[in-house]
């Protein structure tokens, strides 16, 4: 069957939130913080989903890239992308350093808790956009919802966690970090946009897509992520709806019943990728 709908992990964080949409995650009290999806039969897949729900401050982290991972015993490194769906008034996303920093300045600063006041802070809306090459200091600020695509390797070395009791990873976190500030454009991505978000080059692709109710468009290519934020149709004759997440592998039809507002994914790696979209023409992404 080449698409399949991924089973959705609801996951408690002490960071978490009791507010998550319900289309997203049964609204049980308990304080969701990610929601996973993974699929049944699948044990390893190249890319990883995620939304993330925050209350508070996550903490300071740095991801290996490929080559630094594999010397790790792992697959490869790790590079993600943050879309936001929603934000408090004042939630932003720690990204990058106001200015070039040292190894051994980066390390006094984790340690002695400057590194928050020396990263810079982004002020986010609904629509902000993020790509986070490995390497990249970050960090999700509270009262933040977004969702997270990313390379699915398992690695994550934390440099700073504002004095919660949990193991930092200082020599292995500040090997691997480019502690400079951050040198792609902010964006604000309305969800009513069409365009390419990441460009190949990067581990992955990602576009924001639209569709009329009533049209159908097709996804060709090995491995495609398919997030739709809005709307409803089916999906090779299976019903979708928002927060869900869907694993395409080959070729599927979307059916449109709904207008229409998606993410979809895919692997650089894969080959014949193409997004077959003939009633909706391409649209560069502005911002």
């Amino acid at each position: 069957m080449p698409a399949h709908r991924l089973v959705a992990h609801a996951i408690e964080k002490p960071w978490g939130r009791t507010d998550i949409p319900s289309h997203v995650a049964a609204n049980d009290g308990r304080r969701i913080g990610e929601v996973w999806f993974s699929a049944e039969r699948r044990t390893s897949l190249p890319l990883l989903v995620k939304y993330i729900f925050t209350s508070e401050n996550l903490s300071v982290q740095v991801h290996p890239n490929d080559e630094q991972g594999q010397q790790c015993g792992m697959a490869g490194g790790k590079s993600e992308c943050w879309y936001v769906l929603d934000a408090a008034p004042d939630a932003r996303l720690g990204i990058g350093m106001y200015q070039d920093l040292t190894p051994e300045e980066l390390r006094a600063a984790a340690l002695d808790g400057s590194i928050e006041s020396l990263m810079e802070w982004k002020l986010v809306k609904p629509g902000s956009f993020y790509y986070i090459p490995a390497g990249t200091v970050h960090a999700i600020g509270g009262g933040v919802a977004l969702v997270e695509i990313q390379q699915n390797n398992d690695v994550t070395y934390r440099l700073y966690d504002y004095g919660r009791p949990r193991e930092l990873h200082l020599e292995q976190g500040v090997a691997v970090s480019v502690a400079e500030p951050y040198s792609l454009p902010d964006r604000v991505v309305p969800p009513t946009t069409e365009g390419r978000l990441i460009e190949a080059g990067a581990p992955f692709t990602l576009d924001i897509v639209q569709g009329k109710a009533k049209t159908c468009w097709k996804v060709n290519g090995e491995m495609s992520w398919f997030i739709p934020l809005a709307g409803a149709g089916t999906l090779n004759g299976e019903s979708w709806r928002p927060g869900e997440c869907w694993l395409i592998e080959g070729e599927a039809t979307v059916e449109i019943v709904e207008p229409m507002s998606a993410l979809l994914a895919q692997p650089s790696s894969s080959v014949a990728q193409q997004i077959d979209i003939p009633s909706l023409p391409r649209r560069p992404v502005s911002g």
